[in-house]
């Protein structure tokens, strides 16, 4: 999971805090983007170049509208990979502890939504496909239902399924206080 803590490593406890607070898994889930703000400069630089440099012989020959088209192009792209980059500010925060397991679920607009469950009543549901892997994971607790990882890919699904199932487990054994 780029970007998100593995969820099978585990976080050092919270000083001062007793067994109950132990967090068992805290992981923040972060939507994958292949292309860093850095490269995006890259990206826009070259495609204005070659639009400009496209452009070019079209206004030497008098059609210069197309040097507005070819410049369209390039804002039409770069509000596009805007929009994504917006969209990627959205994040899940899932913590498991021996008493609570807690999701906050970010929007990309800021909007932040919390569920909190007891280890011992939920359940992780998980749908695949036969081809395709992992295709949905929610929490399911006393009729109630909730989406969690739905941006991630079915690799990284399936691998943060895992480590919150061992953890769940592990909650379900209650806190250790020796």
């Amino acid at each position: 999971m780029d970007k998100a803590r593995s969820p099978a490593a585990r976080p050092a406890p919270v000083l001062g805090a007793g067994p109950a607070e132990h967090r068992l898994l805290a992981v923040r889930l972060v939507p994958h983007r292949s292309l860093s703000p850095a490269n995006f400069r890259v990206l826009m630089t070259i495609f204005a170049l070659a639009g400009t440099a496209s452009s070019l012989p079209f206004i030497m020959m008098g059609a210069w509208p197309v040097a507005g088209f070819l410049g369209l192009d390039v804002l039409v792209l770069y509000a596009a990979f805007r929009a994504n980059f917006r969209a990627a500010r959205a994040y899940e925060d899932v913590v498991v502890t021996p008493m609570a397991l807690k999701l906050a679920k970010v929007s990309a607009k800021g909007v932040r939504r919390e569920f909190h469950f007891h280890p011992a009543w939920v359940r992780l549901n998980r749908e695949e496909h036969v081809e395709f892997g992992v295709q949905r994971l929610s929490l399911r607790s006393r009729g109630r239902s909730v989406e969690v990882a739905g941006f991630l890919g079915p690799d990284a699904k399936a691998e943060f399924a895992s480590g919150l199932t061992r953890a769940l487990n592990e909650a379900r054994r209650g806190p250790r206080f020796s």
